[in-house]
């Protein structure tokens, strides 16, 4: 059972990038960034309201869906291969990853984790060409970078087009192109196999990434930071992790949507930041079992257990859980707010709302949440706050 809005799950975890012993050694699931570092030897390293340039959306017919060979065709000149230098005493500590051209200026869209705790950047061109690049911005709430090239050649920059991400259905074909283990114009093909999926990686505390794609592409090491696309050839995501026993690709993989980055690169690029909106609580989803055995008022929402002082949850006068109950050997919060929608959308999940305050809200905004408090039910107004950098 999912628990608090950070959504720690006990099925996915991520590697520290100095851990040797994958997860199958205690006999649970791991889940890694996918990154690889070359030099002989490879690593697992761990892994709003805005204006998009008009060269990056395509108001593509959406009855033309091409080839897969004509997919890699139009797409492979706007996919590019990220070399960095970690910060590390180890001088061939070497990482790989991939990016999308964004625009003629030179930027460069990637991972946060393919280029955090860098030296040095190198970004290699379909054509051969190389360019050291600099960071222009980066969100490790959302794993997303934005890095640019000075005086590339302008024949060099093939930008990619950005779709709509919230048009996606499961079982729509998607490619993924990339440098797997270092291995330059890698393209596999899938599906969409789900979407709304929430990550947990341990760089950013608490918190976590909502409204994540999850394809059955193949995606290894080397992939992250390269696009997701659909078969028309826009991009509707951007690699970030895969869920393995192994360290390599077991048949589910990761992506941020087209729509997240929609929003939030244009900010990296202005300003070298985003400023999430943080309402400041954490708790569980309500099912029915877990209604039942606490004696809840319904039997589906948001059951907030603890809320951060001075968020916005505590300065709208939400309220926390106060009593406790063992269920089936577990230690549950309860007696709190029950958060059932959030302005005019539904919340029966953890999941809802995350993926609401994601796609709909900035800090500043005002959110009304629809509350079951003690049986009643009640509307409560507060104002989005700015995430804080660590909880």
């Amino acid at each position: 059972m999912s628990k608090d809005y950070t959504a720690t799950s006990d099925t996915f975890r991520f590697l520290d990038k100095t851990t040797t012993i994958l997860g199958g050694t205690y006999g649970i699931i791991v889940l890694i960034i996918a990154l690889a570092f070359v030099s002989g030897q490879q690593k697992i390293d761990p892994m709003h309201q805005t204006v998009t340039p008009l060269e990056n959306i395509v108001q593509s017919n959406p009855t033309t869906h091409l080839s897969l060979a004509d997919l890699f065709s139009k797409s492979q000149d706007g996919v590019v291969q990220i070399i960095v230098r970690k910060t590390s005493d180890n001088s061939s500590d070497r990482a790989i990853g991939s990016g999308i051209v964004y625009d003629l200026s030179g930027h460069i869209i990637t991972s946060n984790h393919v280029v955090d705790d860098y030296q040095k950047i190198r970004v290699v061109f379909h054509d051969g060409e190389s360019y050291s690049a600099k960071i222009t911005g980066t969100d490790q709430f959302a794993d997303l970078a934005v890095i640019k090239v000075d005086d590339a050649n302008p024949q060099t920059l093939h930008t990619l087009s950005l779709g709509d991400s919230s048009k996606l259905r499961i079982g729509d074909q998607v490619i993924a192109i990339g440098s797997p283990f270092g291995l330059t114009g890698s393209m596999t093909s899938g599906i969409v196999s789900q979407l709304g999926r929430i990550l947990n990686p341990p760089n950013i505390g608490s918190f976590s990434i909502p409204n994540v794609i999850q394809t059955d592409a193949a995606i290894n090491p080397g992939n992250s930071g390269g696009p997701l696309l659909n078969d028309r050839g826009e991009v509707i995501g951007i690699n970030t992790a895969i869920q393995t026993q192994t360290g390599e690709f077991s048949g589910v993989g990761f992506a941020i949507p087209s729509n997240t980055m929609k929003r939030i690169i244009p900010f990296l690029i202005q300003d070298g930041h985003y400023k999430h909106p943080w309402l400041g609580v954490s708790g569980i989803t309500v099912d029915p079992d877990l209604s039942d055995s606490l004696g809840l008022s319904t039997q589906s929402g948001f059951l907030i257990e603890n809320i951060v002082p001075d968020s916005p949850a505590s300065k709208a006068g939400l309220h926390a859980s106060n009593q406790t109950k063992m269920v089936d050997g577990t230690k549950y919060k309860f007696g709190g707010d029950i958060i059932v929608g959030v302005d005019n959308s539904p919340v029966q999940k953890l999941e809802d709302l995350l993926n609401y305050l994601q796609d709909n809200k900035s800090a500043g905004d005002k959110m009304i949440l629809k509350i079951s408090r003690e049986g009643k039910a009640m509307d409560v107004t507060l104002v989005l706050q700015e995430r804080p950098s660590s909880q």
